[in-house]
């Protein structure tokens, strides 16, 4: 009896643990993206929810609340199978397309905010159900927020402070953070920020507060960046240095050669820029040169070869002052540089003249030649004179212009025409004539002949 007792009870036990195998098997799968969604006031917004099951189920029911913090969970739409009912309230607002069972919200409003609640049922064998939630939030796009700076004229340095406040004039749950040269602002002792990072004030401004600032805001659904902003700090003076374009420098002084004029220059990293003052300093006494940010030495007017200066600079705003003391040493000019710097002058010179000369040759030769060809140039255009005016040209020797004697000779013999013609028998007018017909040519042959026979020549 008691073998029997114990295989029954191990068959009970048997076959509730297979009962529960198969409710175990049946367990509906219900799972959403994220537990968190933020919504745009005005946008739609659909709240995915995804189901598995591994059998066949006859009926399934989906259904949808929303909760509010201290209020009940209000009833919005419910399906089964492709029947959907929704609150008549809400039917143009939501939409539920089963069997799929996220639901769609078209526009958005504040008061939509909420934690949304969805639970899908379904009926086969056996019923199972599960539940998910999705806490929805709805807000406004951030606009781009101003900055400002108290004071707005600035602060001097390691005494004021300066205060920033950045303001969206639309967004909702905005947060702020604050960038220094495009990058995130990094923590210090001497900032100090409100609860929202709306504000935050730097304590006692220093030379390294100096930058460009942004605010960027935020919420959950965008960002937006201000524009940069670079506060105004008063610092200074730093480094103050003197410097001179000309003579040697060796620490604090300078050596310059007798008969030069040098320029000094007084600066220093300030801001606003200094107030410089140059002070000559000789037998235990004080001067004030010049005012200004440089001034000029001529050391001909210089009695002394050594004089002490000091440039003094002063910042207006932040009262504070540096000042530089330096030598001056005139040192009189060395013969030997003077002729070398003379030497290196006589190449440069020379090279000049003789440039010059060949130019000036080029243009002379250039003109001459220009003259003779507009010479030669009327002598062809001239006409030719007629005929009888040979005659009455007169026979010169060629020696009195030599440069007129270039040209083309043509000898010809032309007839008297005032003669009258002679009668044959008459022959020593022939004889005449024909002395008068020769050429110019041939009358210079005759004239020797005619000398070697004439007794008195």
């Amino acid at each position: 009896m008691e073998r029997l007792s114990c295989t029954r009870r191990f068959l009970k036990c048997s076959i509730f643990i297979l009962i529960s195998g198969l409710s175990i098997c049946t367990t509906l799968k219900l799972t959403v993206p994220s537990p968190v969604i933020h919504g745009i006031k005005g946008q739609p917004l659909i709240l995915p929810v995804y189901y598995e099951v591994n059998q066949s189920a006859s009926s399934v029911q989906i259904i949808w609340l929303m909760e509010r913090s201290q209020a009940q969970a209000r009833y919005l739409i419910t399906s089964i199978n492709q029947s959907v009912m929704p609150d008549l309230e809400l039917q143009h607002k939501l939409t539920l397309k089963p069997p799929n069972a996220s639901l769609l919200i078209h526009s958005l409003h504040l008061n939509d905010e909420g934690t949304y609640i969805v639970k899908v049922n379904l009926e086969g064998n056996t019923t199972v159900s599960a539940t998910q939630k999705i806490d929805v939030t709805v807000d406004v796009p951030v606009s781009k927020p101003m900055v400002q700076t108290e004071p707005s004229y600035g602060a001097v340095e390691q005494v004021g402070n300066i205060t920033f406040k950045c303001f969206a004039m639309k967004g909702t749950r905005v947060v702020y953070e604050w960038l220094k040269n495009g990058g995130p602002l990094q923590d210090r002792s001497s900032y100090v920020f409100s609860p929202n990072n709306a504000t935050f004030t730097i304590v006692s401004v220093t030379k390294g507060d100096i930058g460009n600032y942004s605010c960027l805001a935020r919420n959950f659904v965008s960002e937006t960046e201000s524009d940069v902003i670079t506060p105004t700090i008063y610092y200074g003076p730093y480094g103050l240095r003197v410097i001179s374009d000309k003579g040697l420098k060796v620490g604090e002084v300078f050596t310059i050669d007798t008969g030069q004029s040098v320029r000094f220059d007084c600066s220093a990293d300030s801001n606003p820029p200094n107030t410089c003052a140059w002070i000559q300093r000789t037998n235990n006494s004080t001067e004030i040169i010049n005012y200004g940010p440089y001034f000029k030495l001529l050391s001909d007017k210089v009695r002394q070869k050594s004089m002490d200066y000091l440039c003094r600079a002063y910042n207006n705003i932040t009262g504070r002052g540096e000042e530089m003391q330096f030598t001056v040493i005139i040192t009189p000019i060395d013969p030997e540089k003077l002729l070398q710097d003379t030497g290196s002058l006589s190449p440069l010179a020379a090279i000049t003249g003789v440039s010059l000369f060949i130019i000036l040759s080029i243009c002379l030769l250039f003109i001459w030649k220009k003259y003779q060809l507009h010479r030669g140039i009327q002598w062809k255009l001239q006409p030719r004179r007629p005929s009888t005016e040979y005659r009455r040209t007169p026979i010169f020797s060629g020696h009195e212009d030599a440069i007129n004697d270039f040209g083309i000779y043509e000898f010809v013999s032309l007839p008297d025409a005032v003669v009258p013609h002679r009668a044959p028998g008459q022959a020593a007018s022939v004889l005449h004539l024909q002395d008068i017909n020769c050429t110019i040519y041939e009358v210079i042959q005759h004239v020797p002949e005619q000398a070697q026979n004439d007794p008195q020549s």
